[in-house]
């Protein structure tokens, strides 16, 4: 009897529920991550970092400010990334700017030192995004140009993700003080690595 080859893996399709779980604990784990750096007077790369220095500048809420500026980004995501992948991203765009917006009612940080807060951070934000890419859906901005081009190009989403985060990053020296934006490019290179390691190109097969 013949025997699959080894190489040849069966793909499996995430149930609703799984989707369902994913979705919320990925979220979870960003909105986490967007707590520890607004408190430690940090910013993060994509439409996050844009939401960020809004926020800095204007005083207006992170969470009402990240939902609008990823507004432009779902007619790109429904034409190039598929019907499904754009409802997950909304539900988790959506997700994300309730729950940071509630946050400061069920958590509060004393002290928080800058270095810490970039590694976890960043960790914490590289768990959730992959989380949200593993069930093709993502928070938007930068991430779906990622992941589109991993899909399309073969290019590496945690590098991609790595170039653009560093780019907004290393813009907002125009807004915030030179040794915060240090921190914040130590949290978005923490971040790059970790998805460069845990997500390459046909390692996960699930969709």
């Amino acid at each position: 009897m013949d025997t699959p080859h080894p190489a040849v893996r069966p793909t499996l399709s995430h149930s609703r529920f799984e989707d369902v779980q994913a979705v919320l604990a990925g979220t979870l784990f960003v909105a986490m991550a967007m707590v520890v750096f607004g408190q430690a007077g940090l910013l993060t790369g994509g439409t996050a970092g844009a939401a960020f220095l809004l926020h800095y500048a204007t005083g207006i809420g992170f969470g009402p400010l990240f939902f609008v500026v990823n507004l432009p980004f779902y007619w790109f995501a429904w034409r190039q990334m598929g019907r499904e992948f754009t409802l997950k991203t909304f539900a988790a765009i959506a997700l994300l700017s309730v729950m940071t917006a509630l946050a400061p009612r069920f958590i509060a940080i004393q002290s928080l030192h800058p270095a810490f807060a970039a590694v976890f951070g960043g960790l914490m934000l590289g768990t959730g995004c992959l989380f949200l890419a593993r069930h093709r859906a993502s928070l938007g901005g930068a991430t779906i140009l990622a992941l589109y081009l991993q899909e399309r190009r073969g290019w590496r989403a945690g590098k991609v993700q790595l170039a653009i985060d560093c780019t907004v990053v290393v813009l907002a020296l125009f807004v915030v003080e030179p040794a915060r934006v240090g921190w914040s490019v130590l949290g978005a290179v923490v971040m790059g690595g970790f998805l460069g390691i845990n997500h390459k190109p046909g390692r996960y097969a699930g969709t």
